[in-house]
């Protein structure tokens, strides 16, 4: 198994700067023991003007039987020899990848501390595979290796030269091998992400591993892919091949994914996207559905009901509201941990039911709620998780009768909300939308509440009712809906109501009003941000 890589001098760095970037030396034929044979790295050439490091594994297919997957191509003998008599020791597949992080581990972090920024610097590469398998399917197979090889590494940058190997030169009517002769070339490139991208391509193009795949191929997927695999247009197929099609691990790594993309557009950390709710309230959440509740003592029938706390009475207005407008298809954008959408399930009259949100936990944790895993089938075809983030547009969320942001745009940098109210109003554009938010004029009845304070951690503003009328009316009036503002909870004669909510209904000629009833029950900040 062979692989090399060249580069050229450049200004101020000779082309033997590429044995400080591997931290091997150009005058050394070094030796490294892998799980299944040897790894030699040696350099053919050696110059200011031109270098070549080599890496040859030299499989040993007794070493490869004896770990248990070394039988065939992926673990399943052609016939009696295949176990012994196979292409592991000739073709680059998941063995080479394991050697590159073997013998390149410190190269593969970008670290020079010999050089200091000689790592950062991007300098001319050239990466030759003379033997390159790619698996069936997906463009794979006689005739797809070399356009799957294409279409892997050329959005990386990538000039790609591929060419299928014959089966045997001698006899060309017998066709094409599953193998691909590879040379890729880049005028600038850093060896670092190019080994990174070769221990994750690999093994996709073959699709198969040579060790058996499990959870923690999720975390050396994300790792090596960070900076490049979230953006890559072919994620999905590289992410599944490399995980071998195992389904569950291909859906943990493509969320991820997914919140690494959404937070780089956003320029943000990941973890500060997927912070709407914190783990405990998760926890909390999942232990309350799944824990055997204690039997409650008996309590004397002249006892008064408890009163329905702000989120109940929120649930409720956005129930009559879309019932109002006759919606039997909802999305729900900003679902969280899916309160609202276990109320739309528990009425037929809802016949489909998306929730929306950008959290992995938060959906995670909806899941677990709704109890999907246990859900009748037919109640289960009405509802359907995915993640998004609201402030791009998403095909997804077109055809539904009506949208919910319960307690959303808050959560938004004022920055950001233009690009919500184009991607709901304007490109998804239901018939009609519901939007509630916090009335911050209403957080000076909480004495719990310190002066100033916003309700959430994770709040960006609270308006008070003239601020959320005149955002209202002015989305109304840019996308082509009229709005009717309405009261939600104890109203207050001085400051109104804690929860305040936006009927938008698309050109219906209905105006703009407030309507609803003054409620009786008194609330608290922590009860105002449950959904």
């Amino acid at each position: 198994m062979f692989m090399s890589i060249s580069t050229t001098g450049i200004a101020d760095s000779p082309a033997t700067d590429l044995g400080f970037l591997l931290h091997k030396h150009p005058d050394r034929v070094q030796r490294f023991s892998t799980a299944h044979g040897e790894a030699h790295v040696f350099y053919p050439e050696a110059g200011d003007e031109a270098c070549t490091a080599v890496l040859l594994l030299d499989v040993d297919p007794i070493a490869l039987v004896h770990k248990g997957r070394g039988k065939g191509r992926a673990g399943s003998p052609d016939f009696a020899l295949a176990q012994y008599v196979n292409d592991r020791p000739y073709a680059a597949s998941s063995l080479l990848a394991v050697a590159l992080r073997t013998v390149f581990r410190t190269a593969m972090k970008g670290v020079c501390e010999a050089r200091p920024g000689l790592a950062d610097r991007p300098r001319p590469l050239r990466i030759s595979l003379p033997a390159v398998p790619v698996g069936g399917g997906e463009g794979g197979g006689q005739g797809g290796g070399v356009a799957l090889a294409v279409r892997l590494f050329e959005p990386l940058g990538w000039r790609v030269e591929a060419s299928a190997v014959p089966l045997d030169e001698k006899f060309p009517e017998w066709g094409e091998s599953r193998y691909v002769r590879l040379e890729l070339s880049a005028e600038l490139a850093r060896p670092a992400d190019a080994l990174q991208q070769l221990y994750v391509l690999l093994p996709a193009l073959d699709g198969a591993k040579h060790y058996w795949v499990a959870p923690d191929e999720v975390d050396k997927l994300l790792a090596a892919g960070e900076g490049w695999l979230a953006g890559h247009p072919e994620r999905a197929l590289i992410t599944r091949r490399y995980l071998s099609r195992r389904w569950s691990l291909t859906r943990r790594a493509m969320e991820r994914l997914e919140l690494a993309r959404l937070a780089e557009a956003d320029d943000r950390e990941a973890d500060e996207v997927d912070n709407a709710i914190d783990d405990s309230t998760i926890d909390d959440a999942t232990a309350d559905d799944n824990a055997e509740r204690p039997e409650r003592p008996e309590q004397p029938e002249q006892a008064e009901e408890r009163p329905p706390s702000l989120a109940e009475q929120r649930r409720t207005a956005i129930l009559a509201a879309l019932r109002e407008v006759g919606a039997a298809r909802v999305a729900d954008l900003g679902c969280g941990q899916g309160e609202l959408i276990g109320a739309l399930l528990a009425d037929p009259a809802f016949t489909e039911v998306l929730g929306v949100d950008v959290s992995v936990r938060a959906l995670s944790a909806a899941a677990r709620r709704l109890r999907l895993d246990r859900m009748p089938e037919r109640k289960a075809s009405r509802v359907r998780l995915v993640q998004g983030a609201l402030t791009y547009t998403d095909a997804r969320l077109k055809g539904f009768d009506a949208a919910v942001l319960c307690e959303v745009i808050e959560h938004l940098d004022l920055p950001r909300l233009p690009a919500l109210e184009y991607a709901v109003f304007g490109a998804a554009r239901p018939p009609a939308v519901v939007v509630t938010t916090p009335n911050s004029g209403y957080n000076v009845r909480w004495e719990s509440l310190p002066a100033g304070h916003l309700r959430h951690a994770d709040h960006r503003f609270e308006w008070d009712r003239a601020e959320f009328r005149d955002w209202a009316g002015r989305v109304a009036a840019a996308y082509g809906y009229t709005v009717d503002i309405r009261p939600v909870g104890p109203e207050d004669a001085e400051v109104g109501a804690p929860t305040q909510l936006a009927l938008f209904r698309l050109g219906d000629g209905a105006g703009t009003g407030t309507t609803g009833t003054t409620g009786t029950t008194t609330t608290t900040p922590e009860g105002g941000e449950t959904r």
